[in-house]
């Protein structure tokens, strides 16, 4: 929520991708949001920020840059990262290679400018870590050009009104759906898995949640279950 945002212009990546899915399986789409011959802003350094950075290279973007608010990971694995545990490194995805792309790290967009309506530039500045939060560096602002701007980021959880509170069902403390050892909600015969319950993970996670919350269901109708339950609701990655 920053000055600018009502902009035209700037989407959800989930608003850009699957159009182009549909397109590249033959499927016709109403106002396609294309990167073609514009200066795109990708706000997000995750995988779906690297979809739309390749999406818009094979579109024929004039430029790319994208946008991450952490510092650069550093190119080899932390000493308090030791193998098996998942480090946070400096990657570059198939997307990257693809073309150009100027990335850029610790840095925090401050406001949207357009023309009659259209977007056209992004004001950011550099930010760094004070006393735990991330607080602009004093002199570091500058404006980029952004005729298409995609938001990659920031899952907070599932959205509290529509289906969750349609159903009653109740949230932890986190904002996501609370449930209990066999997935169910605190509403009876009501089940929860993947990043609903789990919060922002990976795919297959929820493919895991997925097996187990059947094995759940199936419990809740028949008695019991023979069915895969590859995990609890409680496990979580291996970490230092």
């Amino acid at each position: 929520p920053v000055p600018g945002r009502e902009l035209a212009g700037i989407h959800q990546a989930m608003e850009f991708l699957p159009q182009a899915n549909r397109v590249a399986v033959g499927q016709s789409v109403e106002d396609q949001i294309l990167a073609t011959g514009k200066h795109v802003v990708v706000i997000g350094g995750g995988d779906t920020g690297s979809d739309c950075i390749g999406t818009s290279l094979r579109q024929g973007a004039a430029s790319i840059t994208q946008l991450e608010i952490m510092p650069a990971p550093p190119q080899d694995r932390p000493a308090g990262q030791p193998w098996p545990t998942y480090p946070m490194l400096f990657r570059v995805s198939t997307s990257h290679e693809e073309g150009e792309v100027d990335r850029e790290f610790a840095v925090s967009t401050t406001e949207f400018v357009g023309v009659d309506g259209q977007v056209k530039e992004l004001h950011l500045t550099e930010v760094t870590f004070v006393e735990g939060k991330l607080t602009p560096v004093p002199g570091t602002e500058r404006v980029i050009p952004a005729d298409l701007v995609l938001l990659a980021m920031g899952f907070v959880g599932p959205q509290p009104d529509g289906v969750v509170a349609e159903l009653g069902v109740d949230l932890d403390a986190r904002g996501n759906i609370a449930r209990d050892a066999d997935f169910q909600t605190s509403v009876p015969g009501v089940f929860v898995a993947g990043d609903a319950g789990r919060g922002q993970s990976l795919i297959v996670w929820a493919i895991a949640e997925g097996r187990s919350a059947a094995n759940g269901v199936d419990a809740y109708l028949q008695g019991t279950s023979s069915l895969p339950r590859p995990i609890a609701p409680t496990d979580r990655p291996l970490v230092v």
